[in-house]
């Protein structure tokens, strides 16, 4: 799927606002309600707005304190790595996980209402597969963060992403 300049505008304003109403959409990118909505379709059916959620803030659900954890196994086995996907999917504050190149196998960032709640979680996880080495690291100050990804011009999808 080819995306025009019009697809890029959608996707920019939906990512900053996912809530606003299609007249307003529409209005935005200089089209009618009908072809504007069409268009919204066609980006959700061919996977490039995966979903439209609520971003929720963690201070407020008591989930302020992000930690950055690098995890190294010496298990580099199919059998492990399930066992470790599932026992991160199983721990609702591990937000993120990556598996990464070089010295770390795997980077996961958790949230946490402090020390001791992530120490909770380290043991979840240690308990749940066994780990070479964990180490974690404390974010002392967000500066910047955001959900939205740079919409760039001429930029072609395929339907599997």
């Amino acid at each position: 799927m080819s995306m025009d300049i019009i697809d890029r505008k959608l996707l920019e304003l939906l990512q900053a606002d996912a809530t606003m109403p299609i007249a307003e959409l529409a209005q935005r990118v200089n089209l009618s309600q009908t072809p504007c909505w069409k268009r919204l379709q066609r980006l959700k059916e061919a996977g490039v707005i995966r979903a439209q959620v609520a971003l929720c803030d963690a201070r407020k659900l008591g989930v302020g304190t992000t930690v950055f954890v690098a995890v190294r196994t010496n298990q580099h086995t199919e059998t492990w790595a399930a066992a470790f996907t599932q026992a991160v999917r199983d721990i609702p504050e591990v937000v993120e996980v990556y598996r990464m190149s070089g010295e770390t196998d795997y980077l996961l960032r958790v949230v946490v209402s402090d020390i001791d709640d992530y120490d909770r979680i380290y043991k979840q996880l240690i308990t749940a597969v066994p780990l070479y080495d964990v180490s974690s690291s404390f974010a002392m100050e967000q500066i910047k963060y955001s959900t939205a990804l740079p919409v760039r011009p001429a930029v072609t999808v395929t339907n599997n992403g």
